[in-house]
């Protein structure tokens, strides 16, 4: 099993990419994002990896984050979702707006991906809120929020976003309205439970 690649890039193409590691290039399978966001030739780049094999061939698929790998072995385990359709859904989106999309239940956004329909989309939202976490997404919203240093203390924070998503949601705002709202929220390391929850009732005022 291949993990990850770390190497120089030979090629990029708009689905995939060539890198080369050891003096073998290994093609890899990418989103149209990560393809656009891919260093140039001669670059290195570290690429993180997952294994597809089936009856006629072998392919590689490739993410520049963790996280987006993490949500894509997440997509193929919902029944009647191949690994090309997943990938198709982490081009649309990234891995943050689909834990969104399926906390919010979004079912059009989920849509807006190539070869998924209406149908597909509810069934991934149905499936996925067992399978994703809520703190996962609000984590990840904090990390993009914070200043470099101070993304120590993001840990300490994911639970006051939590909070203020709930405190929302008993004030009478739907799920989709509570995330929305927290996740505009431009946090600070300072920002306590009630700082968040009053900007995000102003964003929800505006």
């Amino acid at each position: 099993m291949i993990s990850f690649l770390h190497g120089e890039v030979a090629q990029v193409l708009p689905d995939r990419v060539v890198i080369e590691v050891g003096g073998v290039g290994f093609q890899v399978l990418v989103s149209v994002r990560d393809a656009s966001d891919m260093p140039p030739a001669g670059s290195e780049v570290k690429v993180y990896t997952y294994m597809s094999v089936s009856e006629d061939a072998i392919r590689l698929y490739g993410f520049l984050s963790q996280d987006d790998l993490n949500v894509y072995k997440t997509l193929i385990s919902v029944s009647g979702v191949g690994p090309k359709a997943a990938l198709g859904i982490l081009g649309t989106l990234s891995a943050n707006d689909v834990r969104f999309a399926v906390f919010s239940d979004d079912d059009k956004a989920l849509a807006r991906a190539p070869g998924i329909g209406a149908k597909t989309a509810k069934k991934l939202i149905l499936e996925l809120k067992d399978r994703l976490k809520l703190e996962d997404a609000l984590a990840q919203s904090a990390d993009q929020s914070f200043a470099p240093d101070a993304q120590a203390s993001s840990s300490a924070s994911d639970a006051e976003l939590s909070d203020a998503v709930q405190a929302l949601t008993a004030l009478g705002y739907s799920n989709s309205e509570a995330l929305r709202a927290v996740r505009k929220v431009k946090v600070t390391k300072e920002m306590q439970t009630q700082d968040i929850l009053k900007q995000a009732l102003k964003i929800i005022g505006l």
